[in-house]
């Protein structure tokens, strides 16, 4: 009975070590060279696609962004328009009930010679109703009834239609003085996209959220057109104008935050590009911008909850879509390169290290097993050579051959093992990689730029010029209208008054007030910089050269006061935060002598702009051309790389338009969707997958084949020198797990072999004691 259960024992465990030898292979060195392949086909798919031909549109990507900057701009210059108008009205009103009381008149008339910015003012009698003055365009007051004045939208701005079919934004304040009737300051303005530069062809709209056309900007009157032709195209425009506007009302309807592609940057709001009909070889090309924003900075803007959108069209001509068989043989032939070293590189791992593995698994399996009978064959190279020798000699001491030390071919040092096919296989890959990656498909300064870019670059640039001398402008006139509200005998009043403003303009870093000598009256937020009265000095100056930072001073003569001065240091961040435009590069303002005063990014004050050429450029820019100077801009072509630089003077009105400045852009052309710069960024892009293919599946097989086989021929050399103590536990399930759990049943098997022999011996002494 003890027999059968020990047989029975037995043989379960033959049949345990059996199914532990038998077990299947997961991981080892096939996954990785799977996933290789996979890798290797997909990339290559993706190699005949992205770098054959290229399926160029019809309009250039690249133009049709840049109509969507220009509509962005055009709705940010808008929504500024629109807010100031409805701040410095609401502040005007606020310092008029504060004053004296003034005559309906003198108020419209102060209003009227400080900002000339309404098309029509009207102050009318809250109580009776009776328009009490008017100035400009008449406004029309049936739309004024109790919901417009009270109500959690009381006094709101509101869109009126005029008896001509106009819309005009009204904008209302109360004047409350201490004494007399209450009366309401009622402001009209236009829609239309402030008068700016938008080149040759171009027409801008204003666009309500039902997709109604408000106003327009850059159509010929059809009247004076000499052909049919003209005005054919011109109808053909306006229509396109308007089913595009229609577009994109209902596109800009979208939540802005929502609406944006995940982590784009850029214009806050909803902003997009269109594409019409052709006409003559031309088709019309869109981009749309609303007022919402999605910027808590501009939660306040009464503008974005207006519901408007900008509207840019662009005829531009039609671009022939050929298909580039050159191309499409050049893509197919890369893509085979790939597959044919990629198949060398997958040979070389199955030959050199796959197969010599598989075959060191079997071996020692079958000694694992008892078959003893023929010698293990020994690899010629590497750690399965290693491997085959110490499984050679674990034959030999199982057989019973000695310690088999002398047996078969001695141990074989792999210098390199198997790290020289991983080597091979990395070669092979980035014979691949590097020439698609670094050498193929390079852009020189021969690159085609599209004519569009430069008119676009300069025009951007001019609107850029325009809304930084506007923003002068507002400042010096924020500072007329506080100028008058000052009494230089109350000095801490007029502390007052400026802390006051200085919180409510965002724009200065302090306020002062100044008499003829330069003595200091009242202040209001920083240290206070010099200031003459000189008249032949500019009301808007820069000084602090040589300091960290130029000093912006606009100046306002205080009323009946002579020599005295209200002066308003504008925060050089503040004409920073105006140049930050998406699609334009970098921008800067720059004095007469092109120095810098302002950037869109970091600078050091007063430095100069880079290089010869654009030094060069603004000079010519400032040079009078018919009325004044204009704006210029120009394609670089240097050092194999491709520059479009543009440069706009101040011109226009206000105090800021003889300061002799000069607001300059450039940015490399590598930043356009070019199809040139396209297929280099694809090519670098093939490059950097295959790169990563190889760090993935080499660094796989690293790390699951080649650490672990180094480590197992060691323990193969060791069991086989002698040492049965250390017990062998096999941590992968692959074909090295498989061996090393061969070894340790052959460590077993020479365990008991070794405690047999110790105890033969001792039997026949003990045999004849007992005797």
């Amino acid at each position: 009975m003890t027999s059968s259960r020990a047989a029975n024992a037995g043989r379960a465990g033959r049949r345990s070590r059996r199914r532990r030898a038998d077990m299947p292979l997961l991981g080892g060195i096939r996954p990785p060279i799977a996933l290789l392949c996979l890798l290797i086909v997909a990339l290559a798919g993706l190699t005949a696609k992205v770098l054959g031909p290229s399926g160029e549109a019809v309009v250039p990507e690249a133009v049709l962004t840049s109509q969507k900057h220009f509509a962005e701009d055009g709705a940010i210059a808008l929504r500024a328009s629109i807010d100031e108008r409805v701040t410095d009205l609401q502040r005007t009103a606020a310092a008029l009930s504060k004053g004296e009381r003034a005559e309906p008149e003198d108020v419209l008339s102060d209003l009227g010679r400080t900002y000339q910015k309404w098309t029509g003012t009207t102050v009318l009698d809250l109580e009776t109703g009776d328009v009490l003055a008017a100035r400009g365009e008449r406004i029309p007051l049936a739309w004024i009834d109790k919901d417009v004045l009270t109500g959690e939208y009381a006094l709101a701005p509101r869109m009126v239609r005029l008896e001509t079919g106009d819309v005009r934004l009204m904008t209302m304040a109360v004047l409350d003085r201490k004494e007399g009737p209450q009366h309401l300051l009622i402001a009209s303005n236009s829609l239309a996209v402030p008068n700016i530069s938008m080149g040759p062809f171009r027409t801008m709209a204003v666009v309500a959220r039902d997709g109604e056309v408000l106003a327009t900007a850059g159509f010929e009157e059809s009247e004076a057109l000499n052909s049919d032709k003209q005005r054919t195209e011109l109808d053909f425009l306006q229509k396109q104008m308007s089913r595009l506007s229609g577009q994109a009302a209902t596109r800009t309807e979208e939540h802005p935050v929502t609406a944006r592609e995940p982590g784009s940057h850029g214009y806050p709001g909803v902003s997009g590009t269109l594409v019409g009909d052709s006409y003559n070889g031309r088709i019309t090309t869109a981009g749309y911008a609303s007022l919402a924003s999605s910027d808590p900075a501009e939660k306040d803007s009464v503008a974005a909850g207006l519901g408007l959108t900008v509207v840019a069209m662009l005829p531009v001509v039609q671009q022939q879509g050929a298909a580039d068989t050159g191309r499409e043989l050049y893509g197919l032939v890369a893509a085979g390169a790939l597959i044919a070293l990629g198949l060398l590189a997958a040979a070389v791992l199955w030959v050199a290290v796959q197969r010599p593995l598989l075959r060191m698994f079997l071996e020692s399996r079958r000694l694992a097993r008892g078959d003893l009978t023929r010698p293990v064959a020994i690899p010629r190279w590497g750690e399965a050579a290693r491997i085959g020798t110490a499984l050679e000699r674990l034959r030999t001491q199982l057989i019973g051959d000695g310690d088999g030390a002398g047996s078969g071919t001695g141990r074989r040092k792999a210098r390199f093992g198997v790290r020289v096919p991983l080597a091979v296989t990395a070669v092979l890959l980035l014979l691949w990689c590097v020439p698609v990656g670094l050498l193929l498909n390079r852009t020189d300064d021969s690159v085609s730029v599209p004519a569009t870019m430069v008119n676009d670059q300069r025009e951007r640039t001019d609107l850029v010029a325009d809304r930084v001398r506007r923003a002068l402008n507002e400042a010096q006139a924020d500072l007329v209208s506080t100028s008058r509200l000052i009494d230089v005998d109350k000095p801490d009043a007029a502390g007052e008054l400026l802390s006051d403003a200085l919180r409510e303009h965002t724009r200065y870093q302090a306020l002062y007030v100044v008499d003829g000598s330069g003595e200091v009256l009242a202040r209001a937020g920083g240290d206070p910089h010099g200031w003459s009265d000189d008249e032949d000095l500019p009301l808007v100056r820069v000084s602090g050269k040589g300091g960290k930072k130029p000093v912006i001073q606009a100046g306002a003569p205080v009323p009946e006061e002579k020599g005295v001065t209200l002066v308003g240091e504008v925060r050089v961040e503040f004409l920073n935060s105006l140049l930050k435009r998406p699609g334009l590069g970098e921008l800067r303002v720059v004095n007469a002598e092109a120095e810098t005063l302002a950037a869109s990014d970091g600078f050091r004050a007063f430095e100069g702009l880079p290089g010869d050429t654009l030094p060069d450029l603004v000079r010519a820019a400032g040079v009078p051309v018919g009325a004044g100077p204009v704006e210029n801009g120009l394609l670089l072509r240097d050092g194999g790389s491709v520059t479009v630089a543009a440069a706009a003077p101040f011109s226009g009105g206000g105090v800021a338009s003889d300061l002799g400045w000069t607001v300059v852009s450039w940015q490399n052309a590598d930043s356009f969707e070019i199809a040139a710069y396209e297929r280099e960024d694809r090519s670098v892009l093939a490059g950097l997958l295959g790169l990563a293919a190889i760090v993935i599946c080499l660094g796989w097989v690293h790390l699951v084949v080649a650490r672990p086989l180094r480590a197992l021929a060691a323990s193969a050399e060791k069991l086989a020198g002698g040492d049965l103590k250390t017990v062998h536990f096999p941590r992968y399930q692959d074909e090295v797990g498989a061996v090393v759990r061969s070894l340790e049943l052959i460590r077993q098997q020479l365990q008991a072999r070794r405690n047999n022999q110790a105890r033969r011996p001792a039997e026949p002494r003990l045999g004849a004691g007992g005797r």
